[in-house]
C-alpha cells in the first residue's frame, strides 16, 4: 500500500483526513518510528501505527481531531498502570514511550458561493488561492459555465440546494445573487432549517440590510440568533470593484476562520440599534 499515493488522492477528492505518523520511541513498543496510518472521517483507516490499544487510540483521536481541523503531539506509555508527567498511559505492557503526530490534511472549510455574477466570479477567483473547497451555486445555465476554479458548480435553484442538506453547520455561505428576492430566500432558508453556519454574508447596502432585518425580525422574532450574520459583507478595507470586494469578503472569511477580532467589518458601520449580532 502506498499510503502517500493514497493521501494525495484524498486530497485531489477534498476529502479530508488525518494523517499519524510515529515520530518518536523510547523502549519496547510494536511501534516503528516512520509508520504511518491514514484517518477518514467515516472511520476508515489504512496503514497502521503499530495496532493494539495505541492504534485504536490513534483511530478515535483523529475522529476527533478531524472536527476541529487541527494538528496535534502527543506521547504515549505503553506500560499499564504507570503514570508520567504529561504522558497518557495505555493498557499496554511493552513498556516503551512512543510519540505520535497528527496531521490534519484537507480544506479549511466548505464555502458556498450562492450566485454567478461579477462579485461571485471575483470571489472564487480570490478564495480559491486559499485552502478552501468552494461550490457554486447558480440556476442560470449560461452564468454557472464561466466558473472554473470552483470544486464544484450545481446548476439548480438557490432554495432547492438548500434543502438538499449539504451545507453543515461549519461552512461558510456568501450569498450575492441577481435579486434581493433570492438574497432574502436563501438566508431565511438557512434560518427556518435551523443551520448555523460558521460565516453567513450578504452582499447589500446598509438600506438594504435595514429593510431585511425589518421582514426578519417579523418573521422568526426579536431574538433570532444571526451572530454569524456578516452583512454589509466584508472587512472595511475600501473599494467597490468586484475585484475589491473579493478581497474583502475573503479576508472577513480567513478572520472568522483563524478566530481574529479587532477588525472592522462592514456590518460595524451600522447605527448601535440595528447591530443585529449582538444580544437584544
Amino acid at each position: 500500500m502506498d499510503i502517500f499515493k493514497l493521501i494525495s488522492d484524498f486530497k485531489q477528492k477534498n476529502i479530508p483526513l488525518i494523517a499519524v505518523t510515529a515520530v518518536k520511541k523510547e523502549g519496547s513498543s510494536p511501534v516503528e518510528v516512520g509508520k504511518k496510518m491514514i484517518c477518514l472521517s467515516d472511520g476508515r483507516s489504512y496503514g497502521t501505527v503499530g495496532g493494539g490499544a495505541i492504534e485504536f487510540l490513534a483511530q478515535k483521536k483523529s475522529l476527533d481531531l478531524l472536527k476541529e481541523k487541527t494538528n496535534l503531539l502527543e506521547t504515549y506509555l505503553l506500560d499499564e498502570g504507570k503514570i508520567i508527567d504529561n504522558t497518557q498511559t495505555l493498557p499496554m505492557a511493552c513498556g516503551g514511550m512512543v510519540t505520535l503526530f497528527y496531521e490534519y490534511i484537507g480544506p479549511i472549510g466548505a464555502v458556498f458561493v450562492f450566485g454567478g455574477g461579477h462579485v461571485g466570479q471575483a470571489l472564487v477567483n480570490v478564495i480559491k488561492t486559499m485552502n478552501f473547497h468552494v461550490s457554486v451555486i447558480d440556476p442560470r445555465s449560461e452564468i454557472i459555465e464561466r466558473f472554473k476554479y470552483a470544486d464544484i458548480v450545481y446548476n439548480e435553484g438557490f432554495v432547492e440546494f438548500i434543502e438538499r442538506g449539504i451545507i453543515n453547520d461549519s461552512d461558510y455561505i456568501i450569498v450575492c445573487t441577481p435579486s434581493h428576492k433570492y438574497d432574502y430566500h436563501v438566508i431565511n432558508k438557512v434560518l427556518e432549517l435551523n443551520i448555523k453556519p460558521k460565516y453567513l454574508g450578504m452582499l447589500c447596502s446598509p438600506d438594504k440590510i435595514k429593510a431585511y432585518l425589518k421582514s426578519s425580525f417579523e418573521r422568526f422574532g426579536d431574538d433570532i440568533d444571526l451572530s454569524f450574520f456578516y452583512s454589509p459583507i466584508g472587512l472595511d478595507i475600501g473599494g467597490s470593484s468586484p475585484e475589491e470586494i473579493a478581497i474583502s469578503i475573503t479576508s472577513e472569511i480567513l478572520a472568522v476562520s483563524n478566530g481574529k477580532t479587532r477588525h472592522r467589518h462592514m456590518r460595524q458601520i451600522l447605527d448601535d440599534k440595528d447591530c443585529y449580532w449582538k444580544n437584544k
